[in-house]
């Protein structure tokens, strides 16, 4: 693929993109099935340790509204909730009135 067809994030993207793409795929070996294991295991803790449960207390009238706008957004209002939390502590949250 050519520079001009892609837009990188940035310079390490394109890096990774490309020695991704010199791989030559016909001389890879199949990972040996124990190997594939232990890193399917890795990757499943990794995950777990990765995301916390979290418990809060809003108002049953707050919720009903959460609830009402995830339906409008196709979202689990959990999801929504997440997402808003996210967007929130990474700064990305902006007020829609500035």
């Amino acid at each position: 693929m050519t520079d001009d067809k892609l837009d990188y994030i940035d310079d390490e993207e394109k890096e990774l993109i490309e020695t991704i793409e010199s791989v030559p795929v016909d001389q890879l070996k199949e990972a040996d099935p124990s190997y594939a294991e232990e890193l399917e295991r890795a990757a499943r803790d990794h995950v777990r340790k990765a995301e916390a449960k979290m418990n809060i207390r809003i108002s049953r009238a707050e919720l009903d509204r959460i609830k009402k706008q995830a339906a409008k957004e196709g979202l689990k209002y959990q999801s929504l909730v997440k997402s808003i939390l996210h967007k929130y502590v990474t700064g990305q949250l902006v007020d829609a009135n500035k």
